[in-house]
């Protein structure tokens, strides 16, 4: 019983660890999208438009992020209703982006620090990694969050869990079949 407990806490802590890295792959990559049709946009056809090219780069880094964090980040969580999984994947992304316009404020009007350096460290460096952080979060339990038992990889641990439940209430009953790994054990 404690083996299976903790081939299940190893399996679920590698997941979490597979997760994260993906998560910070797409956030990356999203990331470039975003800077790059920024560049492109506010240096030829939003020309003179900024706040706008700005807006519709982080609308098309935010659908990638989207497509990406639910189909390959969090493929074994994604939601059956995909409007709503896209609603709460737009709400939390505010959320993100007001957590990186807060760190902005709170440096230029409560810190009193007004130079381009300081408020960029504040925006994109601490709002960055505190917005990032809330979103894997806020993906993971809230926008992306199916059961982890549709996920393969932990079939057989489920499985080890139900045998041995029917085990406690039948104990001569139930026996497993023998496997590749070796002879089946009570």
């Amino acid at each position: 019983m404690f083996s299976s407990l903790a081939d299940r806490i190893r399996g679920l802590a590698s997941l979490f660890w597979r997760e994260v890295a993906k998560f910070g792959a797409v956030g990356g990559v999203a990331f470039v999208i975003d800077s790059a049709v920024y560049i492109w946009l506010f240096t030829g056809p939003m020309h003179g438009s900024e706040v706008w090219a700005k807006a519709l780069a982080t609308v098309v880094a935010s659908i990638f992020s989207w497509v990406a964090n639910r189909y390959w980040t969090f493929r074994h969580r994604k939601q059956a209703n995909v409007v709503r999984e896209a609603m709460l994947f737009a709400v939390m992304n505010l959320v993100g982006l007001l957590i990186a316009s807060g760190c902005v404020w709170f440096a230029k009007y409560v810190l009193d620090l007004n130079d381009k350096p300081s408020l960029f460290i504040a925006g994109s460096v601490v709002g960055l990694v505190l917005g990032t952080i809330f979103r894997f979060f806020a993906y993971r339990f809230w926008v992306f969050n199916e059961e982890l038992d549709q996920e393969p990889e932990f079939s057989h641990d489920h499985e080890l869990i139900e045998l041995h439940h029917q085990h406690k209430e039948h104990p001569v009953a139930v026996e497993r079949e023998p496997s590749a790994e070796g002879p089946a054990k009570p």
